[in-house]
């Protein structure tokens, strides 16, 4: 690839990283997890997800995957019954030499898991679970994940189990258009999603090296 298009390419990214960034930096802190405009009399819920946690669906709705998918992330939830289904993850670095082209890290993860619970309007959530100190723990945890997701006060409202499928689908739509950032911004990430499958290994690689210096 010529360095005209490689450059090309990285003004690109970057245009679009700069209107991510400046557009949808309120949208990122909550991710609404309902299509179309929340009615005015409805006071959504917020489940808080560590960045060990990756939520993958929300009420058989996908969920945003980001470049980066070690974000704490909060997602807006609907009054009433929700389902969660997400993911456990983390990553430890690997001790001793590594063979060229070997990666550098051990990725633990856990099979999909589901939390079921009743959202009251307006209350915060967040999950709680062990936090191992080795990766030696993390493996054992991840063959016996046990999570609950609690309130503020610390009650428990739901416990995590292994996701067996989608249970009644309840994505409702509202009337209104897309909530929780404004069209612009959503066409701006789906053409970042499209650039970046679109990418080469290679300039992927090269991208996010010069992205992070």
């Amino acid at each position: 690839m010529s360095m005209c298009h490689v450059g090309g390419f990285y003004k690109l990214v970057l245009a679009i990283l700069t209107v991510l960034v400046a557009g949808c930096a309120s949208s990122l802190s909550r991710i609404d997890t309902w299509e179309g405009s929340l009615p005015a009399a409805t006071e959504p819920a917020v489940l808080k997800a560590p960045g060990t946690i990756q939520v993958t669906e929300v009420n058989g709705k996908a969920m945003t995957n980001f470049l980066m998918d070690d974000l704490a992330l909060d997602y807006g939830l609907l009054p009433g019954g929700n389902e969660v289904v997400f993911t456990y993850k983390t990553i430890w670095a690997k001790s001793g030499i590594v063979e060229n082209g070997e990666s550098k890290v051990h990725v633990i993860k856990t099979e999909p898991q589901v939390v079921r619970f009743d959202a009251e309007p307006g209350m915060t959530y967040q999950f709680s679970f062990e936090k191992p100190a080795s990766r030696r723990e993390a493996e054992a945890f991840s063959q016996d994940f046990s999570a609950t997701v609690v309130s503020v006060d610390g009650d428990s409202v739901a416990n995590a189990s292994v996701w067996q499928g989608r249970a009644e689908a309840r994505t409702p739509v509202f009337a209104g258009g897309e909530s929780g950032y404004d069209a612009g911004a959503g066409n701006t990430l789906e053409k970042m999603k499209r650039l970046w499958g679109e990418a080469t290994d290679e300039e992927k690689k090269t991208f996010l090296r010069w992205a992070f210096e």
